[in-house]
């Protein structure tokens, strides 16, 4: 009898299947540029199609590995040679667009940034946004319930999504197409799979709630002396601008510093400010809006809660100023280089970041922390840089990064999941017996253990 693999070769076609050989040049993620390891890569086109995939590996055991963009940053889409992977890469369409309604039925593999055009065409607005929006996808968005920039305003990928169909371990569709914002007939199912990094089953559809598109977006760039002065313009900027307010990044001065050294981008204000703060506002009436928002502005300064504002006169400059905050590309040149995704309680923020940086210095003399983050909703991003040895020392950077978190309230995934990366560290966010009722989930859903195996935690 032919393997596994020789049958889906003869059943669905070489444009289907991909063999170990045919896939061994591909990178295992945007981040890893090391090959693809596996058995074979399946490409599905339809949701019908990968239940009768994922039907039959269940059947024999065999463990799938669901890929999308590959920008996760947690190792949820690790493989071995052991291991499946299916890809939605081919179930990029767009099922339907309902204007009246206002929502967009996309198949998983559809890249975000697309979907944000598409919708901007049309005179809506998707409003979860990533550094990664050119190569992440909205089944990837979903199974890791995504973050972002405008999560201030907005909330995450959950707060978007009204309907999901998935496919179960054993090959089930569950279609809970809803539409609707109001629904309470029984169970939430979607809430199951959002987040659930492909262990619980994988999306292969998504129906989004999108927003009005606004007319408008008011951008500065702004030099603080503090981190009381940082909270303090972010408390000014949402009593001041209201429900425009949609983003506020907070970029620690020697990040800031690091990214616009020569060679760097360029650096639109002096590089001696302690923080930096990229705060944006969007609406639908161009002159009363940007004069709401200058008006916030020029108070901050006269107030001394500011140093410093530019303002964008083009697009090219503001994307400029975003380069920024989204182009730490120079900084993983650094190896070893560990990155952390990180929420805790705002007024924790400052002496967090200062324990943090003291406890990497302490370890390693030469070492470098940088901090940038979406304070408005608590998250924050470090970057450790020991600056000697090898990724043995990510176990004691891990210690000095999620250390201090568990006694303020915080968390070791604000957004990016837990993947197998963060799993030894779960219990520092997440209660025993809620781990526990997550392991019940996960043995009840995929009892044979075939979807994403030993992410999130191992049973």
């Amino acid at each position: 009898m032919p393997d596994l693999i020789s049958q889906f070769i003869a059943d669905y076609g070489p444009k289907i299947v991909l063999t170990a050989e045919q896939i061994s040049n591909r990178a295992s993620s945007f981040w890893d540029p090391r090959p693809i390891c596996a058995k074979a890569l399946v490409r599905p086109t339809s949701t019908q199609q990968c239940a009768e995939i994922i039907k039959r590996c269940h059947q024999v055991g065999q463990i799938i590995i669901t890929h999308g963009g590959l920008t996760g940053c947690a190792r949820a889409a690790d493989t071995t040679p052991d291991h499946i992977i299916l890809s939605t890469e081919n179930m990029t369409a767009v099922e339907e667009f309902d204007e009246i309604g206002g929502t967009i039925t996309v198949q998983a593999g559809a890249i975000l940034e697309n979907i944000q055009k598409l919708t901007a065409d049309k005179g809506f607005y998707f409003p979860l946004d990533l550094g990664a929006r050119g190569s992440c996808t909205i089944g990837g968005n979903a199974a890791t319930n995504a973050g972002g920039i405008n999560v201030i305003r907005y909330g995450m990928m959950r707060n978007h999504i009204l309907g999901l169909e998935v496919v179960l371990a054993d090959g089930t569709i569950i279609s809970s197409m809803n539409k609707v914002i109001k629904n309470n007939a029984g169970y939430d199912l979607k809430q199951l799979f959002i987040g659930s990094e492909g262990t619980l089953g994988i999306i292969t559809k998504v129906i989004i709630k999108l927003e009005d598109a606004s007319n408008n977006c008011q951008t500065a760039l702004v030099g603080l002396d503090s981190f009381s002065s940082v909270v303090r313009f972010l408390t000014h900027m949402k009593k001041s601008t209201g429900s425009r307010l949609t983003a506020f990044e907070v970029m620690w001065g020697n990040y800031y510093n690091a990214v616009t050294e020569e060679g760097g981008h360029n650096a639109p204000m002096d590089r001696d400010h302690p923080y930096y703060v990229i705060t944006e506002c969007s609406g639908t009436d161009p002159n009363s809006d940007a004069e709401i928002f200058i008006n916030t502005l020029e108070k901050a300064l006269d107030e001394n809660i500011i140093l410093d504002a530019i303002l964008p006169k083009s697009e090219s400059e503001r994307s400029a100023v975003w380069t920024i905050r989204e182009g730490f590309g120079p900084l993983l040149n650094n190896a070893p280089i560990f990155l952390y995704d990180v929420s805790l309680p705002i007024k924790n923020m400052e002496t967090y970041i200062d324990e943090v940086q003291k406890n990497v210095l302490a370890a390693w003399p030469n070492s470098v922390c940088y901090a940038i983050g979406h304070i408005g909703d608590g998250n924050l991003h470090l970057f450790i840089l020991p600056k000697e040895g090898d990724q043995s020392l990510h176990e004691k950077s891990d210690q000095i990064a999620y250390g201090p978190l568990k006694e303020i309230g915080g968390s070791v995934s604000a957004e990016h999941g837990i993947g197998l990366e963060k799993k030894a560290w779960l219990t520092h966010s997440r209660s025993d017996t809620e781990v526990a009722l997550m392991k019940t989930l996960k043995q009840t859903m995929d009892p044979k253990g075939i979807l994403n195996p030993g992410v999130i935690f191992d049973l």
